[in-house]
C-alpha cells in the first residue's frame, strides 16, 4: 500500500522561510524537498533533456524511496507525428533510466489539438514504449471525455497497462468570478470533466488546488476517501498537488496525505520543514 505525493517542482523560491528553512540556498532545494515529500512531477524535462551527470546527481541527492515522474519532452509530445518519435523517445527513456530505482511513472501530456482521430498515433507510440517503464498519459481534447471516445482511449491504455491521468481543476473554478479569473490566468489548465479511470495497477492524479484551504477541504475529504479505497485494493497512487500560487502546494500535499492516513495505514511523511507555509491571501 503506497501513496506517493508531491508538487510539480522541487524548487520554488517562495518556499524559503516556509516549506524550506530560512536562507536555504537553491542548491539544497532537491535534497530538502525529497526529505519532506515523496515524489515530484518532473516538469523540467518537458523543456530540456538533462545530462547524464545531472540525472546521476538527482539520484544521489534523494532517498531510495523517492520517485521522480519525468514529463516527456515537448519536442516529442507536441511535435507532429507522435508515432515517428521512436528514436527521441527511447533516447529520453535511457537517459531517465539513470535514476534507477527512483524512476517512477513517466508522464506524456498530449496537446489540446490531439484528437480521437489521431488515436492510431498513440497506439503506435505505445507499441514501442518499453514494457518495464510505467507511463501515464494525459489528454486534453474535449472529445476524449465523451463516452464512446473515452471508452476507446481507456481500452487502448488498459491493453498496454498505461494509466490515464486524472486532472481535477474544480478548485480554481469556484468562488467569486474575479478570483476565478485570477486563478485560471495563473494556472492554465483546461476546463474538462474529471475522468476517473483505472487502466493499470496505479493511478496518476493531478489536483489543482485553491490558495484558500477552506475551498480545498471538501474536495480533499472526497479524494482521501477515493484514494483510501484504491490503496486497499492494492493500487499504488501518485498524486501531485498544484496551486496557481505555488507557495501553497506543499501544504495541500500534506493536508491530503494526512486525510488519507486517517483512513488507511500509511507511514508518516518524511520530516517536515521547521516552519509551516503561511496561508496567504489572494488580493
Amino acid at each position: 500500500m503506497r501513496l506517493y505525493i508531491g508538487c510539480p517542482m522541487w524548487g520554488y523560491k517562495e518556499w524559503v522561510g516556509s516549506f524550506f528553512a530560512k536562507r536555504t540556498p537553491p542548491g539544497d532545494f532537491l535534497r530538502l524537498y525529497s526529505r519532506r515529500l515523496t515524489t515530484v512531477e518532473g516538469n523540467t524535462t518537458f523543456y530540456a533533456i538533462p545530462s547524464a551527470e545531472t540525472v546521476a546527481r538527482w539520484r544521489a541527492e534523494t532517498p531510495a524511496e523517492f520517485r521522480f515522474c519525468p514529463k516527456i519532452p515537448r519536442a516529442i509530445s507536441h511535435a507532429p507525428g507522435l508515432e515517428m518519435r521512436r528514436s527521441e523517445t527511447l533516447f529520453f527513456i535511457e537517459r531517465m533510466r539513470g535514476l534507477q530505482e527512483r524512476l517512477g511513472p513517466m508522464f506524456l501530456q498530449l496537446p489540446p489539438a490531439f484528437a480521437p482521430t489521431e488515436l492510431a498515433q498513440l497506439q503506435a507510440f505505445l507499441g514501442f514504449w518499453p514494457t518495464d517503464i510505467r507511463l501515464a498519459v494525459e489528454v486534453r481534447h474535449p472529445q476524449f471525455f465523451e463516452t464512446s471516445q473515452a471508452e476507446a482511449l481507456n481500452a487502448l491504455l488498459s491493453e498496454h497497462h498505461v494509466v490515464r491521468v486524472m486532472l481535477d481543476s474544480r478548485p480554481i473554478r469556484v468562488g467569486p468570478e474575479e478570483e476565478q479569473l485570477v486563478l485560471q490566468a495563473r494556472e492554465r489548465k483546461p476546463d474538462l470533466p474529471l475522468q476517473l479511470a483505472l487502466t493499470s495497477d496505479f493511478i496518476f492524479m493531478r489536483y489543482i488546488g485553491h490558495p484558500r484551504m477552506e475551498v480545498n477541504e471538501p474536495l480533499l475529504d472526497s479524494w482521501a476517501e477515493q484514494l483510501a479505497r484504491w490503496l486497499t485494493q492494492g493500487i499504488t497512487a501518485y498524486v501531485f498537488c498544484h496551486c496557481p500560487f505555488e507557495v501553497h502546494s506543499p501544504s495541500i500535499c500534506v493536508a491530503l496525505y494526512e486525510r488519507v492516513r486517517i483512513l488507511v495505514p500509511l507511514p508518516s511523511l518524511p520530516q517536515q520543514a521547521d516552519t509551516e507555509p503561511e496561508q496567504g491571501r489572494l488580493f
